[in-house]
């Protein structure tokens, strides 16, 4: 079945989170991907310089919107973050838990008093 032939989903609540959901949940991403330590230093400096062109917006040359600008720089750093990092951070954010990818076994007693 070709794509323009396949029934298309109902966008529902839980599929569709809205304009300001989702751009609530890239920004809270973006914050914890920057705390990570498993990101590397110089990515960090994307959302960094973005925010510097935002309080100095008159560093880029032209009609650049500011609002484009802040969103592709957040867009291009989640993208170019381990895969892995950014899955277990959106995880935490919907309130699931991730699997860890690292395979390790933590040995623990329980002791209930």
């Amino acid at each position: 079945m070709s794509d323009a032939n396949k029934p298309r989903k109902a966008l529902t609540r839980e599929t569709d989170p809205g304009f300001f959901r989702g751009l609530t949940d890239q920004f809270r991403l973006v914050l914890r991907l920057m705390g990570d330590k498993r990101v590397p230093f110089w990515l960090k400096l994307l959302p960094a310089g973005t925010l510097v062109y935002f309080v100095f917006p008159d560093l880029a040359p032209g009609p650049i919107d500011d609002a484009v600008i802040i969103g592709l720089g957040a867009y291009v750093f989640v993208e170019m973050c381990p895969p892995h990092v950014v899955e277990e951070h959106r995880a935490a954010l919907r309130g699931e838990a991730a699997a860890s990818g690292d395979g390790e076994i933590v040995d623990a007693d329980f002791k209930q008093d």
